[in-house]
Parts: C-alpha cells; structure tokens; sequence
C-alpha cells in the first residue's frame, strides 16, 4: 500500500520509501501534541495550489490603452519545513523542496478605454510538459479595470476577478517498497478569487508601487493511482490574500514587476458534524493552509 496522504508537491516526486529525510531526523520524536492527519493532508492541498493563484504583478493600470506585454511570471515555491513535511502519523517525510519556481509564460493586454475606465485582461498559460518526472498543466485568467485619479492622474484604484487551474499527472503518493512499480496519480488543484488595488503612479522613474486586497477559494482533488482512492481535502482554503510590488518600464519595452504575495488565512477548528465532517475541534488553532513567497514577471512591452 501507498500513503493515502497528500505528496501533494508541485513538479516532484517525492520519497520512494517510507523514510525520513537526513535533515528532518532530529524531528522524528517532535511529534506535536496537536499533530492531526487531516490537518495535514489538507494543508499540503491547500499549499500547492495557493503557490500557483494568479496575483496581480502588475499595477491597477497595467499598460497604457491598446498596448501588452508577452513574456513570463516567476512563481516562488517557499521550501517547506521539517513540522509540515512529516505524514502518516509522523513516521514519514515527503521530499517536498526540490522547485523553487515555477515559471508560467503570461500575456497582458489593454483594451480601449471605456469613459474614464482602463479595461485589461490577461492569460498564463505552461502547456504538458514533464520536469522530474511530473506532467504539468497550469492555465491562469484575469479581467480588470481602473481609473486614475488627480490632476496629474497618478493615483490608480481599480478592481480584478481572477482564476487558475492546475493538473499534475505523476507518482506523487509513492510506495513504501522501492521496489514496487510507479502508479500514475492525478492531481487537480484550482482557485478564483477577487480584489481591490490601489497604485500611485511616479511617472519620472517609470515605476508604480501598488498594492492589492482580495478574497480567493481553493478547490482541490487527488486521486491515488494505484489504490484506486481519492484524498479529501476537508477543509479547502477560502480567505483573504494581499500583495505589495513596483511594477516598471524600463527602455520603453521591459515591463518587469516584483511582488510580495501572502494568503494568511484557512485557520478554523470545526466541530463535529455529519457523518462526512471529521472532528478534530481538539486541534487548537489548526492551519488548513497559508503562504506566503515573492512573484516576479518579465515581459517584452507591445
């Protein structure tokens, strides 16, 4: 048998046997009082497709009317720690640390102005391909708009929905038997979500510090190739995240923008319920997910 928990890590395999990693040893007998199986199954769902939600990394007013940008978004995959990569009631770790990036072509494109409404919309797209030994489809939407304000027109507030979607195909539940066959396993992993930005613009430099608010859902699916089984996530993130960046134009065609994107929320305890809810209202303050890490976009301006 595999582990029924979630290896749920972008782009990898993970251990193929029922090991603990040299640098988590230490930690194998600081199992947390609270530790719960379902928190952490959940967690892991929750933290491989927050990593890939589509944040803005641009400002509310992303190009000027009838102008783009094609080039590629740097989703940074922060590590994770020792506490959150122990599984099967802590006797187990997952190799969860092996792509730090993951890179997304993205295209952005401004309409027509509608009255005093600057309208956008954009699109990232990494079509199959396959990175140590994982298939990997990753498709990312967004549709905005904005206005700018004052009388040299540097202030911007606006508003965006977005949505993304992730399906990764792979021996990411491994065996505890190295040498049992590999058994393909599928993973899906969307999120939609809206916000409020809100930028000041500082034309002599070419660059926007903006800043961003909103609401994101997370949907989640894992399927166990080779036990026929799938993962529930029980308690699929749905909160609030933020982002902090500059977004530039430099030479008149490098459109580049660093950002600080964080989702803080997804902490709750549920009390029991039906017979599909699982008590765990003696876990206190369980974290059903959060992450926070850097994005970065580069692009050639149209």
């Amino acid at each position: 048998m595999r582990s029924a928990a979630l290896t749920l890590l972008l782009f990898l395999p993970s251990l193929a046997t029922a090991q603990i990693a040299p640098e988590c040893a230490d930690f194998a007998n600081d199992q947390p009082a609270d530790y719960d199986e379902q928190v952490q199954q959940d967690f892991l769902a929750n933290y491989v497709a927050l990593s890939m939600t589509y944040s803005p990394a641009h400002a509310p007013i992303p190009h000027e009317p009838g102008h783009g940008a094609v080039g590629v978004g740097l989703q940074v995959i922060p590590p994770l720690g020792c506490g959150k990569r122990f599984v099967l009631d802590w006797t187990k770790t997952e190799d969860t640390n092996k792509t730090p990036v993951a890179p997304v072509p993205r295209v952005t494109f401004a309409f027509p102005t509608l009255g005093p409404v600057h309208l956008y919309g954009g699109v990232g797209y990494l079509p199959p391909v396959t990175i140590l030994g994982t298939r990997n489809v990753i498709f990312q939407a967004e549709f905005g708009g904005a206005v700018a304000l004052g009388e040299e027109e540097q202030i911007q507030v606006g508003a965006r929905i977005h949505s993304s979607s992730i399906r990764t195909i792979a021996d990411v539940a491994t065996a505890f038997v190295e040498t049992d066959p590999a058994v393909l396993d599928l993973y899906l992993g969307s999120s939609v979500g809206a916000g409020l930005m809100g930028g000041y613009a500082l034309k002599e430099l070419g660059i926007t510090p903006y800043a961003s608010v909103g609401f994101t859902d997370i949907s989640t699916f894992f399927f166990i190739g080779d036990d026929g089984l799938i993962a529930n996530n029980l308690h699929p993130y749905a909160g609030l995240d933020f982002s902090l960046g500059v977004d530039g134009l430099t030479m008149e065609r490098l459109r580049w923008a660093f950002e600080l994107y964080g989702a803080p929320g997804g902490v709750s305890v549920p009390k029991a319920g039906g017979d599909n809810t699982l008590d765990i209202s003696n876990v206190d303050g369980a974290n059903y997910g959060s992450l926070y890490t850097a994005r970065i976009r580069l692009g050639f301006e149209l």
